[in-house]
């Protein structure tokens, strides 16, 4: 297999399961902001009933955030070694090889994005969570 079609193959699939991981993050985050909006705590009978309707997907948007940068990792470390094995069959450049080493840090930039896009999310979440249940502890 060329390797040139299989560095693209790892920057796409990695960045393409970023991309995935993100609108998933921002999906749940979106779904929660108008549960939160619209949720009546009165209906809840105690406390650990309406914890576990407001937490629900925050496991997955702090799942994202904490594995996102290894998975960018991953394409990172995939990419550089494809980069030296093209090295090993056409030779030393080295423009050739900073660009490529370069160009494989990518997949670790945007690991970093949807990680920190996702515990930001994660944390208004909390919050918002945390608001609700301490205004339920009051009333009751």
């Amino acid at each position: 297999m060329d390797l040139l079609f299989l560095k693209r193959i790892v920057d796409f699939g990695v960045i393409g399961f970023l991309v995935l991981l993100s609108i998933l993050s921002l999906t749940f985050f979106i779904e929660r902001l108008s549960y939160y909006k619209k949720v009546d705590p009165a209906k809840f009978k105690n406390h650990k009933l309406l914890e576990n309707a407001l937490t629900k997907h925050l496991t997955t948007i702090g799942s994202i955030a904490s594995n996102a940068p290894y998975i960018g990792l991953l394409g990172t470390v995939l990419a550089i070694m494809i980069t030296f094995a093209s090295i090993g069959n056409s030779g030393l450049d080295a423009a050739k090889i900073m660009s490529s080493i370069a160009l494989a840090l990518k997949t670790t930039a945007v690991g970093l994005v949807v990680a920190i896009c996702s515990m930001f999310f994660y944390n208004i979440l909390v919050r918002y969570t945390e608001t609700i249940l301490a205004h339920f502890d009051e009333e009751v």
